[in-house]
């Protein structure tokens, strides 16, 4: 994951440079007021890479059969509708309420005679409240960059907290919780038309809270502890 970011972040630098290369910055672009407006507002699309950050217990051993744990990420996607603050010339307070659709997978190592694995899929639908700081670059004619930090909170609707696990382990789900803090980094980079802007943005989130719920089953008793991971793609219209 740390490996994708960096080739993602270098990539938009090298945009960056050869955009701002091959343009004259006395030429005046498209939205030539755009900085000195007060408020924006657009939508965003995209696809999610939903995963987990799995904290092993200590005495993983106590757990005979089970050998580890490991998660699978998924893609998903999401919607979102932006509200872009300005708070200086170059900086911007960004508020994006959003609908994310997301899949995740703990697959669990059973070594006897034979490895058994088995996969407990989790699905997601999260409301995401994040509000970002939004450092812009200098426009070059129609184009500019910018880094992102921030953090927010997220809904899982389709939580299944509440339900009682069965005691055939065939069947027992694990539970999350509904409610979860993350805090976020990103980049973008922003192209400028005549009557709108449209971006491409990579950021990374990551949840503080332990969202794990032990209920006494293997699949949740042999983690000490689970944070929520995503990392999203998104293009953005703002007018």
């Amino acid at each position: 994951m740390k490996l994708k970011l960096k080739y993602i972040f270098t990539s938009v630098i090298v945009l960056i440079a050869l955009f701002a290369k091959a343009q004259d910055p006395n030429e005046k672009g498209n939205l030539e007021r755009y900085y000195n407006e007060t408020l924006h507002f657009g939508f965003t699309m995209g696809l999610n890479r939903a995963n987990f950050i799995i904290h092993p217990l200590v005495n993983f051993e106590r757990f005979d059969s089970l050998k580890t744990v490991i998660s699978a990420p998924k893609s998903g996607f999401n919607l979102g509708i932006v509200t872009d603050l300005r708070l200086h010339k170059y900086i911007t307070l960004r508020f994006i309420p959003s609908l994310s659709f997301a899949e995740r997978n703990l697959q669990y190592y059973f070594e006897g005679f034979d490895t058994i694995i088995r996969t407990k899929t989790i699905e997601s639908t999260f409301l995401n409240f994040p509000l970002d700081l939004k450092l812009r670059s200098k426009r070059v004619k129609n184009f500019g960059g910018y880094v992102l930090a921030g953090g927010g909170y997220s809904l899982d609707l389709a939580s299944k907290r509440k339900v009682v696990n069965s005691l055939n382990p065939k069947e027992q789900i694990v539970k999350l919780k509904r409610d979860d803090f993350s805090y976020e980094m990103g980049a973008g980079t922003e192209f400028y038309f005549q009557y709108f802007k449209f971006a491409i943005e990579a950021k990374l989130s990551i949840g503080l809270r332990d969202i794990l719920i032990k209920d006494n089953t293997i699949f949740s008793n042999s983690i000490n502890k689970l944070n929520s991971k995503m990392l999203l793609f998104s293009i953005t219209f703002e007018g």
